[in-house]
């Protein structure tokens, strides 16, 4: 496969805050590391679970170097670029160094609401201006919109700079449709750490997780059973995952797996508003199903 960098298990790490609001950036070294030595395959930054929205673009770019000189080469970095006016997106694109950078993850374009021949015009713009690959990313639950089977088939047939989607809709029967139709070099990467197994089975080549900031050897064992079709080993390390992957989106992410992140002693369970931490309830939850699965390493 053309862009084997992108298989098997993506991290999309979260962005570390401190108490006075600035980015906790030991923090995020400590989550960059740990990331690094537990055989995952990329690290995705400024996605979904970095709280992206809350962040300027002057904080966005120094994430970015960050991220890039602690990684010091060690693993591919995909950089979360995307909006809903195309022609800003494009414009930062065209002024980004790409130094360090191996590919951006970009979301459909959200609130706005455009038509299926608006979301590939969107994408066809942005896979003509970018130097590195593109991965779509489809997450129609929190875009308002999606991006359907058969725009993502003729993406991947007609721009070839879009090497991928992140599939996050939880749709499994139009993941597997793009996976029957898709050209062979297309990657399918499951957007959902819950769907992660079957979507494999599928035929797709593996996460973006958000679970594997707290637990990456756990999911990257099991994503690297999968992909060597041994899922009789790979279905117990889904089902000790899979509760806590509940409880992590039960009450908004990423403030869920901060908790578990504050539980192993990386990061601090601080988020910017709007959002704010979970339930006292989910919370003590969460710690406990982190514990336990630490406890089984």
């Amino acid at each position: 496969m053309k862009y084997n960098k992108f298989k098997g298990t993506g991290v999309a790490i979260v962005t570390p805050f401190l108490e006075d609001d600035n980015i906790d950036f030991e923090s995020l070294s400590k989550l960059v590391n740990h990331i690094i030595t537990n055989n995952t395959d990329y690290i995705v930054a400024l996605g979904t679970t970095a709280e992206t929205p809350t962040l300027t673009e002057e904080e966005k770019d120094k994430i970015t170097a960050f991220v890039i000189r602690e990684n010091a080469g060690k693993l591919p970095v995909v950089v979360g670029m995307s909006s809903n006016n195309t022609l800003s997106l494009v414009n930062k694109i065209k002024k980004t160094d790409f130094t360090g950078i191996d590919a951006i993850l970009s979301v459909c374009p959200y609130y706005n609401k455009p038509n299926q021949e608006g979301i590939f015009r969107h994408f066809e713009s942005v896979s003509t201006v970018s130097p590195v690959p593109v991965i779509a990313y489809n997450v129609p639950g929190r875009t308002g919109g999606g991006i359907n089977a058969q725009t993502t088939i003729k993406m991947a047939k007609e721009l070839k700079n879009i090497i991928g989607i992140k599939e996050a809709s939880g749709n499994i029967s139009q993941i597997m449709k793009i996976i029957e139709q898709k050209p062979d070099d297309f990657l399918v990467i499951s957007g959902d750490d819950a769907l992660t197994l079957p979507v494999i089975a599928t035929g797709g080549v593996g996460v973006i997780s958000v679970v594997a900031n707290a637990f990456p050897c756990e999911v990257a064992t099991m994503v690297n059973y999968c992909l060597h079709n041994d899922f009789e080993s790979a279905r117990p390390l889904h089902y000790k995952l899979l509760e806590l992957v509940e409880s992590l989106f039960a009450d908004g992410s990423p403030a869920g797996v901060k908790v578990a992140l504050e539980t192993l002693g990386i990061c601090k369970n601080i988020l910017r508003l709007p959002l704010t931490k979970v339930n006292e309830q989910l919370e003590e939850k969460i710690k406990r199903l982190t514990i336990k699965i630490l406890s089984e390493k």
